[in-house]
């Protein structure tokens, strides 16, 4: 969506201020694209290609995990809601820094990005795949 990701909820929140976006260039095979690519994303942790997909980091595999489940389900939710045809209630920048605050405090100070990862490893083990080898 030319918005990009909207403060519509609580899990688009997150990514108050913290999301780039690059825009559509074609097939890439055009190796200076990733010097453009770089530097759309900054010091962001997720990266939006418009008309094409999602890019996530992270400074371990459950941040960047992390990072791209819940992007991936803030878009999901704004589809689903832009698709009503309803008027949107935006969140305000003050409510929206406060609760990017609390996402930070949650998953860096009080250690739920761990409890979370080790559920999503949890959540593969019927899967048969072997994480742990």
């Amino acid at each position: 969506m030319e918005e990009g990701l909207l403060p519509l909820n609580q899990i688009s929140l997150q990514f108050h201020n913290r999301i780039g976006y690059h825009d559509f260039e074609g097939i890439a095979l055009d190796l200076e694209e990733r010097e453009r690519i770089a530097a759309d994303m900054g010091m962001h942790p997720v990266l939006m290609l418009r008309n094409h997909g999602l890019i996530a980091t992270g400074r371990s595999a459950a941040e960047m995990f992390n990072n791209m489940f819940y992007l991936e389900r803030a878009c999901e939710i704004q589809v689903t809601a832009t698709s009503t045809g309803q008027s949107l209630r935006l969140i305000g920048d003050e409510v929206a820094g406060r609760v990017h605050e609390q996402y930070i405090q949650m998953n860096e100070e009080d250690g739920d990005l761990e409890l979370e990862w080790q559920a999503h490893l949890r959540s593969i083990d019927g899967i048969g795949a072997d994480y742990r080898s």
